[in-house]
């Protein structure tokens, strides 16, 4: 049976770990050959050991600092040369930081935007060209705090940035339609990785209060988000771009 991937080329940005790894092993069984990259050398070469063990076509670079725009510029296009093109973009990378907005440096703000949007604009601004050639899709991870604000998160800036890549993507999808180029974002809820799994035994009362409200009564896990996102860049959504796609198990319709 053909993947729904098959043939495809795909760049993921942060596949050491919890979603980014979830997508890199799922686009990899749906048919397409992926380069990734990561912060961390172990965990991009324990995705790609799996990767390959399970037959698939894959490779990785690390350390990549995707917030600084010369190393984000040379990893798409070290990325684009190995299997000669890109079909889909998958920006996964970030690093949130949180804080009260009196309370919160400049420093870290700088911070928390370098690493959650300006990230996004790097790898997206270097791979239209190739974007272009192939007609091909931009898969941005957004989040549900692109959208609202919450009482038990000081999400200032991570709010702020996610907010920036919803927007970023709608213009994508207006700038890249002329040249057959798609852009789709995925907003996840709470999503339980191994940098969020301590929250549902440790966080406070208001965590554990918003988690328990959630419609559909469990908090996401990493193939949730990723199920989403091999729908949106495949084929079957060849008719729609622009949109941002929740994924949160029905929690944020209750306001």
């Amino acid at each position: 049976m053909a993947g729904r991937l098959d043939g495809k080329i795909a760049l993921i940005t942060g596949i050491g770990s919890g979603m980014g790894r979830e997508a890199a092993l799922r686009f990899l069984r749906e048919g397409a050959k992926v380069v990734g990259c990561d912060i961390k050398e172990e965990g991009i070469a324990e995705t790609v050991r799996l990767g390959r063990e399970a037959g698939g076509e894959i490779d990785g670079f690390a350390p990549v600092n995707l917030s600084d725009a010369a190393a984000a510029e040379k990893w798409v296009e070290d990325a684009a040369a190995v299997f000669g093109g890109v079909d889909i973009l998958y920006n996964n990378a970030s690093h949130p930081v949180f804080g009260p907005i009196d309370e919160m440096p400049v420093e870290t703000w700088d911070y928390g935007i370098a690493n959650e949007l300006n990230l996004v604009f790097y790898t997206t601004r270097t791979a239209w060209k190739y974007l272009k050639r192939s007609g091909g899709v931009v898969v941005n991870i957004g989040s549900i705090a692109g959208t609202r604000g919450v009482e038990f998160m000081p999400q200032n800036v991570h709010g702020t940035a996610k907010a920036g890549v919803i927007n970023l993507t709608q213009q994508l999808a207006v700038e890249g339609a002329p040249h057959k180029i798609r852009a789709v974002a995925v907003s996840p809820g709470f999503i339980v990785t191994p940098a969020t799994a301590w929250l549902v035994d440790n966080g406070d009362d208001a965590f554990k209060s918003n988690i328990a409200r959630i419609p559909l009564g469990r908090p996401g896990a990493p193939e949730d988000v990723v199920s989403a996102a091999v729908f949106l860049a495949s084929d079957e959504a060849a008719w729609i771009t622009g949109v941002n796609l929740v994924v949160d198990g029905g929690g944020t319709v209750l306001g």
